[in-house]
């Protein structure tokens, strides 16, 4: 266990009030008897974790000391650290209460930097408006309600926009999911078996690091550049090895913001093509281009059919509480994830997907009032923070919600003093394949000017 993924499990460890040991001592104890750290994980060292957590040593020392009173460690010189969990009693309760501590410890005084997700916009609660739950939907009661690769109304509304964006595609094209993470982890645990390689961009979407890391790839990192993936590490690779896929983002690239230009995405086409290897676009930020280009072509489109999947979502654009999200590719390869997706669900919710069909005639507009509104807010943002962190640096982001900044500091020591002040920070090892990008975190920048001040008047006090 790295200290950047401990760090993220820990959430607000400090707030319970107990001496520092103790109350590092008590988290890390609770995680293991909840399951959520499994017996025999290896800690990472007291030096690393404690400056990580941004702590003293001693502290580490002593907290590891009282888990091993509590037989939940076993430290052996020159062997490290490891958890074990002891024999459980009966009668007890997880500690955790089902949650991940990360989730816990909030107050309505936290402020939350830590993701990028959008409010919804009107268009969402104009189109509840205008479903008529009485008889708009006497055709889809008079059926079982089970859609397991999509209502088929939806599953048209997505081809037509597909098409319309330059990539066409027939409706049994599409699987409808339950989100772009569910379609990433469909992906992650039926196209890809254990120990097969995945390519990914570092950094990249921690979402899909997740789900690749679950289903148990061996992930291969290539890095981001300033216009791109390194196309000459790339083509290197996959000519030395055969990964089961490629995962990217050419369009609004979740943290870096990079969009690529139509030449660098006919070059990435161009490698991808050579070497006949899956590629999987995610597209789930590529609504929100901030440029004047609008809205790019698919990689996809570049691409032969039969070697190629997109994830989609109506998420980053619309709503993060309208759960849905697809998958389009190949009939034959659509067909079999459908009936892997049978295992874990039988189809999203008929509500939703039929307000995702009536608001994807609307794309065309959201986009836009997206574009004009985040442009703005990102030239505030930039502007307050030149002002009051003149010694943090980023790319301006070409598309998503978040800016990519190097502080020049250690990262998740940043985010754990943040965290102590009731703010909330994603750290840049969490988007790494092998927790680099120490110095970086991803800050959205769409927030009221206001907030990032406070949250920056916190972390000066």
């Amino acid at each position: 266990m790295d200290a950047a993924t401990l760090s993220r499990l820990l959430g607000d460890w400090t707030r319970s009030g107990a001496a520092l040991p103790c109350a590092l001592a008590d988290t890390i104890g609770t995680l293991l008897t909840a399951g959520i750290l499994a017996d025999r994980t290896m800690l990472p060292s007291q030096r690393v974790l404690a400056v990580a957590l941004g702590v003293s040593r001693g502290t580490v020392t002593q907290a590891y000391d009282i888990l091993g009173a509590r037989e939940q460690l076993h430290a052996r010189r020159g062997a490290g650290s490891r958890l074990r969990r002891p024999r459980p009693l009966t009668g007890t309760s997880s500690p955790s209460d089902g949650r991940l501590a990360s989730f816990t410890g909030r107050t309505p005084e936290t402020l939350d930097l830590s993701s990028g997700a959008l409010p919804g916009l009107a268009l969402v609660r104009d189109a509840m408006s205008r479903l008529d739950l009485g008889t708009d939907l006497d055709s889809d009661l008079a059926t079982d309600g089970y859609h397991p690769a999509g209502l088929p109304r939806l599953r048209e509304a997505i081809a037509a926009q597909q098409t319309s964006d330059g990539l066409p595609t027939d409706p049994d094209q599409i699987l409808v999911t339950n989100g772009s993470q569910q379609a990433v982890w469909l992906l992650a645990h039926s196209v890809v078996d254990p120990g097969d390689e995945v390519v990914v961009e570092d950094p990249t979407y921690r979402g899909a690091l997740e789900a690749f890391r679950g289903g148990g790839a061996s992930l291969l990192a290539v890095p981001m550049r300033e216009h791109g993936l390194d196309l000459d590490l790339l083509d290197g690779l996959l000519a030395r090895r055969r990964p089961r896929l490629v995962y990217c983002q050419p369009a609004g690239h979740n943290p870096t913001g990079t969009t690529l230009t139509s030449a660098a995405r006919r070059e990435l086409a161009d490698v991808l093509s050579r070497h006949g290897v899956l590629t999987v676009e995610d597209t789930s930020s590529a609504d929100l281009v901030l440029d004047h280009l609008g809205v790019r072509t698919p990689l996809a489109a570049l691409l032969p059919r039969e070697s190629t999947l997109s994830v989609g979502t109506t998420s980053k654009l619309l709503w993060g509480g309208l759960r849905v999200g697809w998958l389009r590719g190949a009939t034959s390869l659509v067909a079999r994830l459908v009936e892997a997706k049978k295992a874990i669900d039988l189809g999203a919710a008929v509500i939703d997907q039929r307000l995702a069909a009536d608001l994807l005639s609307h794309t065309a507009q959201a986009r836009e009032w997206r574009r004009t509104a985040l442009v703005e807010k990102l030239g505030r943002t930039e502007d307050l923070l030149r002002r009051r962190r003149p010694g943090w640096s980023w790319p301006t982001p070409a598309g998503g919600t978040g800016l990519w900044v190097d502080t020049g500091e250690n990262a998740l020591a940043l985010a754990e003093r943040a965290r102590r002040r009731d703010v909330r920070l994603a750290a840049g090892p969490a988007f790494s394949a092998f927790n680099g990008f120490g110095h970086h975190i991803r800050l959205p920048f769409w927030h009221p000017a206001e907030l990032l001040d406070e949250a920056l008047d916190r972390l000066d006090r």
